[in-house]
């Protein structure tokens, strides 16, 4: 892959099959910057950032005003120098880490394209499968539980389950959804920050009746501390999210012994080649990984599946975004399969596609 000559902007809004709420905010409309990077030998690489303001700072607008001035500071330079355009990306907008994921990413297809190569392959891993969960928004305990059956009923083998607000209702949604799926099918908790130190203690102590594999994020993303107090009285594992954008963070909660696992989502690192740092940190550090995703669309799925498919230290998935979207206008790149198994694509790249008469009708922006 040679020199970037020409980048595409697209501002794309999908709709939901239903709105998706979690502890810091509600998903109607998903909202994700699709990026098409062309370089001076014929390549064009596909890319995707999907914007979630609670989590990033990002919004739909702060995203479509910055992406036209990086990109113009992408143009000339050497396409498959990716550690040298993540750098680059970086000391120019260092909190714009959703806008950096997509740039890069198209980076890392393009650099597949070029190579011949699937993306699994380029970062020196295996095809595999991938076994994602499906997410159980917010809402009523009866609503909840329902979601879950159904879930269980289409074949996924883990359910993650959404909490943070009163203890309470939180535990009786747990009730009502262990009691819909049975015992002994495999949940996941997540509370998005949404416990305060006390109410997390309780839930910890509580939540073992209901045996969860883990919980994510219990406290507020600045209380590392508050983590790790959590985690040395838990019986059940520790997962840092919100708490996790970079190596830096790595560190810091590896040094604090604030968690048991990693969660890593490319619009919170700023694409693969930081979520390949943090990995190694915790793969050296005896943490597994999780590769999770916000209401992405399969562009930034795929990128997500090939990674995990090429780094053993990642165990764990939470790619279910585009089954969450009305319409997905990616095609390719990985298949859900049985089990809630993806297999990354074999073809050189992301294996993807994006539907080009959807591409005609978005808000678009050509850099070159």
């Amino acid at each position: 892959m040679g020199r970037i000559t020409r980048i595409e902007l697209y501002r794309a809004p999908m709709p939901m099959k239903v709105p998706f709420k979690v502890a810091i905010g509600t998903t109607t409309i998903s909202q994700s910057l699709f990026v098409r990077v062309h370089s001076d030998d014929g390549i064009v690489g596909v890319g995707e950032g999907n914007i979630f303001t609670p989590v990033t700072g990002e919004t739909p607008d702060s995203v479509w005003a910055a992406a036209p001035g990086l990109a113009q500071a992408l143009l000339g330079s050497e396409a498959h120098d990716i550690a040298g355009r993540a750098q680059q990306m970086l000391k120019l907008l260092p909190n714009n880490t959703t806008l950096r994921s997509a740039l890069e990413i198209a980076l890392w297809d393009g650099l597949g394209k070029a190579g011949g190569l699937p993306l699994f392959a380029l970062l020196g891993g295996r095809r595999r499968a991938i076994v994602t969960d499906n997410t159980v928004g917010i809402d009523t305990p009866e609503m909840m539980a329902e979601r879950a059956a159904g879930f269980k009923a289409r074949g996924f083998r883990v359910i993650k389950v959404k909490l943070g607000t009163d203890l309470a209702t939180d535990l009786a949604r747990m009730r009502a959804i262990r009691a819909a799926v049975g015992a002994g099918f495999p949940l996941r908790i997540d509370a998005n920050q949404g416990w305060s130190r006390t109410v997390a203690r309780a839930a910890l102590a509580a939540l073992p009746q209901f045996a969860p594999e883990l919980v994510e994020q219990p406290v507020v993303k600045w209380d590392v501390e508050g983590l790790a107090e959590l985690r040395r009285g838990s019986a059940i594992p520790i997962m840092a999210d919100e708490a996790l954008f970079d190596s830096h963070d790595a560190l810091r909660l590896v040094a604090a012994g604030a968690c048991d696992y990693f969660n890593i989502k490319l619009a919170k690192a700023g694409g693969i080649h930081m979520a390949l740092g943090i990995n190694a940190i915790g793969e050296a550090a005896g943490i597994a990984c999780m590769v999770g995703c916000m209401t992405d669309a399969g562009v930034a799925i795929a990128a997500a599946v090939h990674l995990a498919s090429a780094r053993e230290n990642i165990v764990f998935a939470d790619l279910d975004g585009a089954d969450m979207l009305a319409v997905d206008p990616v095609a390719g790149g990985f298949a859900y399969g049985a089990g809630g198994e993806l297999w990354p694509a074999e073809a050189p790249g992301l294996g993807v596609e994006l539907d080009a008469g959807y591409l005609a009708g978005l808000e678009t922006r050509v850099v070159e």
